[in-house]
C-alpha cells in the first residue's frame, strides 16, 4: 500500500529576518511584505522547490490586535493583499498547479502566551476580519500555534465559515508535553476540536522532542494529524510586542536531525509533516528527498 504524505513548508519570519539582513520588528517579517515582497515570494518559490505541496501566506503577526499596537491599523489590508500576491506568484512561478495555499490564523495578541488570549467573542471577532481578508486567496486556513482551547475554538468557527477546508495546530508546554502553553490538557483540546468540523489536527511551534511526546495522543483522533516543530532553544525570553531577537537557534537541529524526528513522526502514524520557526528551506528538501525514496506519494491536504 503506498504511503502518503503532506507536505508543509517551513517557517517564514526567522528566515526573512536572516536574508533580509535587518533587525527584527515586533512585527516580525511582516514589514516585509510592503518593504520587499519580492524576498517573501523567493522564500515561497524556495520552499515549492524543496517539495513542499502546501505553503502558508505570510500573514502570521497581521492581525488586527498587533497592527493596532506596533504599527497601524491602515496597512491591515495591504499587508494581507501582499500576502496573497506573492503566495499566487510563486505558485504560478513553480507551474505546480497541484501547490496549495494556506491562510494563516495565529494568536491574536502574542504567540506563546496564553494569559493575553483575549475572551472568545473578542478573538471570533478579529478572526472573521482575518478569515474574510484571505478567503479569496487561499485554498484551506491553518489556525495555528494555539496555546489555548478558547482560541483554538474561535479560529476554527471562523475558519469554518468561509466554506474552505481548516486544520488546527497547538503549540505545547516545552516541561510538559501533554498540556497546552495554557496549562490545559492536550487531551481536552482533543475531545473540543471533535465537536468542529476539522481536516487535521496538529501540533507546531514546540520543540521536536516535545512533539515526539505528545503525537501518539493525537493519533487516531482525527484522519490527518501532523506535525511542524520549531527549532529554538527556548521561548521563555520572548515578550509580547517584542522582537525575536532574544531567540536563540538550535545548532544541533541539521536538516539530517529534522528529518530524524519527521520520520519517527510518520512511523507514529502523522500523515502532515513541515517546520517551524527557525526550520527551512534545507530541512524540508532532506525530507523531500528522503521519502521520496521511500515511495511516499505527496499530497495536498
Amino acid at each position: 500500500m503506498t504511503k502518503k504524505v503532506v507536505l508543509l513548508d517551513g517557517g517564514m519570519g526567522q528566515e526573512l529576518i536572516k536574508r533580509s539582513g535587518q533587525k527584527p520588528t515586533p512585527l516580525w517579517s511582516t514589514r516585509v511584505l510592503l518593504d520587499n515582497p519580492e524576498l517573501v515570494q523567493e522564500l515561497h518559490s524556495d520552499f515549492i522547490k524543496s517539495g513542499a505541496q502546501v505553503i502558508s501566506l505570510n500573514n502570521y503577526t497581521a492581525t488586527p490586535f498587533r497592527l493596532r499596537r506596533d504599527a497601524s491599523i491602515e496597512l491591515f489590508d495591504k499587508i494581507h493583499q501582499s500576502a496573497k500576491t506573492v503566495a499566487k506568484a510563486a505558485k504560478v512561478k513553480s507551474g505546480k498547479e497541484y501547490i496549495k495555499i494556506a491562510g494563516s490564523l495565529g494568536p491574536i495578541v502574542a504567540s506563546y502566551k496564553p494569559e493575553l488570549v483575549p475572551s472568545y467573542e473578542e478573538c471570533i471577532y478579529d478572526y472573521r476580519k482575518l478569515v474574510k481578508v484571505q478567503q479569496d486567496g487561499v485554498d484551506l486556513f491553518i489556525c495555528e500555534t494555539m496555546s489555548t482551547i478558547r482560541e483554538a475554538k474561535a479560529s476554527v468557527t471562523a475558519a469554518n465559515e468561509s466554506g474552505l477546508p481548516s486544520c488546527v495546530s497547538f503549540t505545547l508546554d516545552d516541561r510538559n508535553p501533554f498540556v497546552l502553553r495554557s496549562g490545559e490538557n492536550l487531551s481536552e483540546a482533543i475531545k473540543e476540536m471533535k465537536q468542529l468540523s476539522v481536516e487535521a489536527i496538529m501540533i507546531n511551534c514546540s520543540m521536536p522532542e516535545t512533539v515526539s511526546q505528545a503525537l501518539p495522543l493525537l493519533i487516531g483522533s482525527f484522519p490527518k494529524v501532523g506535525a511542524y516543530a520549531n527549532a529554538f532553544q527556548s521561548v521563555e525570553s520572548l515578550r509580547a510586542g517584542g522582537t525575536v531577537e532574544s531567540l536563540k537557534g538550535r545548532k544541533d537541529l541539521t536538516p539530517d536531525l529534522y528529518l530524524d524526528y519527521a520520520l519517527k513522526w510518520l512511523d507514529m502514524g502523522a500523515s502532515i509533516i513541515g517546520g517551524c520557526c527557525e526550520v527551512g528551506p534545507k530541512h524540508i528538501e532532506a525530507i523531500h528527498l528522503e521519502l521520496s525514496k521511500r515511495g511516499y506519494l505527496f499530497e495536498a491536504i
